[in-house]
């Protein structure tokens, strides 16, 4: 309270009370045949004072000019604590240098001082009481600057701390988008593909065979309501009350032979083998494998002609799991002089391998056909796939 009582007077008032109380004593205890060159003196001593927050060193030096002339006037005045002040406002706001100059020139003064008015030869006494408050006033000067310069730096280091972590959170939140895009993206090219194929499917079957146009109305209400809960579990994380999110378990290597089957019954024949036990894979680097071969088989499914075949290999070993997906289905040439289509899907696929210290890779193969190939290597993180 009084600290917060303290801060609401302005500061010229305390800066004012030495000056004050110096002139009332002087106006109080000098005779009057003393009290004109008296007052003068402590006026010229005491209100510099006034002015030492916003020009220390001219205060010291007119403080200390005053003093000397009050020296060689040999008028003896309790004003001379205005030194003390003046120095240690100079040690307060001026680097070493500054504050053994101004240390020396009070001390200087003393030591005259000593030498004057000293009584009975009696110098030591009064030098060394008088150097004691010399020393104390600059000690004192330095330790608020010190303090002033630490409480800026930890100011300095909190603004630049809060700034960083502003930064981290807005990382932060471009990595949760790129995420969310990249499972958005597989979900609804994914099922929205299959259930394309599928309602073709359907339309040339309804009067051939009515139970096949059938079967895949069913294939594609299904694919829909698996879309849905593959959406829920996606995006269950940014709703607290999303009752779907903890109750669906993430796709994994496990769930590779229904994607298989999935893709079969959309028109895409695909082969599925696993080597190795996946169950110490991370649930994590479990849903990356499923969402490679599950990007990698839409891509084919849209591009690739009909007839085509496809083949997953997933090979899992200690540190690492391969994944291969390829097909025999030639993509279409490109006319003369045009780009390749760009897109999601492949970036995509690049960034979630990435996360894992995988390169993936994806062109033509050799014999004809399409392949995409990567490795992950399980001791890489891999926070970014999730």
């Amino acid at each position: 309270m009084t600290v917060r009582h303290r801060d609401r007077v302005p500061p010229l008032v305390w800066d004012s009370v030495l000056p004050a109380l110096l002139l009332l004593n002087v106006a109080t205890t000098y005779p009057a045949r003393e009290l004109p060159v008296a007052a003068a003196l402590t006026a010229a001593l005491a209100l510099p004072l006034l002015w030492r927050r916003r020009a220390p060193l001219a205060v010291f030096a007119a403080v200390v000019a005053a003093a000397c002339v009050q020296w060689l006037v040999d008028v003896q005045l309790p004003a001379d604590v205005a030194l003390l002040v003046a120095l240690y406002a100079a040690a307060a706001h001026t680097g070493r240098r500054g504050t053994l100059l101004a240390a020396a020139v009070v001390e200087g003064g003393a030591v005259l001082a000593c030498l004057r008015w000293a009584s009975d030869g009696a110098f030591w006494t009064p030098f060394v009481a008088l150097s004691a408050t010399v020393v104390a006033a600059a000690v004192l000067g330095v330790n608020v600057r010190t303090g002033r310069a630490y409480l800026a730096a930890v100011q300095e280091r909190a603004e630049r701390q809060a700034l960083h972590q502003e930064q981290q959170a807005l990382l932060a939140v471009a990595e949760e988008r790129a995420r969310i895009t990249r499972e958005v993206h597989d979900i609804v090219t994914h099922n929205l593909s299959v259930m394309v194929a599928l309602t073709d499917a359907a339309v040339y079957a309804q009067h051939r065979s009515p139970d096949r146009a059938t079967a895949a109305m069913l294939q594609i209400s299904e694919t829909g309501r698996q879309a849905l809960t593959d959406m829920r579990r996606s995006l269950g994380v940014l709703r607290a009350d999303e009752p779907d999110a903890g109750r669906h378990p993430l796709p994994g290597i496990a769930q590779l032979a229904a994607l298989a089957g999935q893709m079969a019954a959309a028109g895409l024949p695909t082969g599925l083998e696993v080597r190795g036990g996946h169950a110490h894979v991370p649930a994590s680097a479990q849903l990356t494998v499923y969402r490679l071969v599950q990007e990698a088989l839409t891509n084919t499914l849209k591009h690739a002609p009909a007839g085509t075949r496809a083949r997953v290999l997933v090979e899992c070993s200690a540190g690492s799991v391969g994944v291969e997906v390829t097909d025999s289905g030639p993509r279409p040439a490109l006319p003369a002089g045009a780009a390749p289509p760009s897109g999601h899907g492949i970036p995509g696929m690049r960034e979630r391998a990435a996360a894992y210290g995988g390169t993936l890779r994806a062109g033509p193969l050799p014999g004809g056909g399409w392949g995409v190939r990567t490795r992950l290597l399980l001791g890489s993180g891999g926070t970014g796939a999730v």
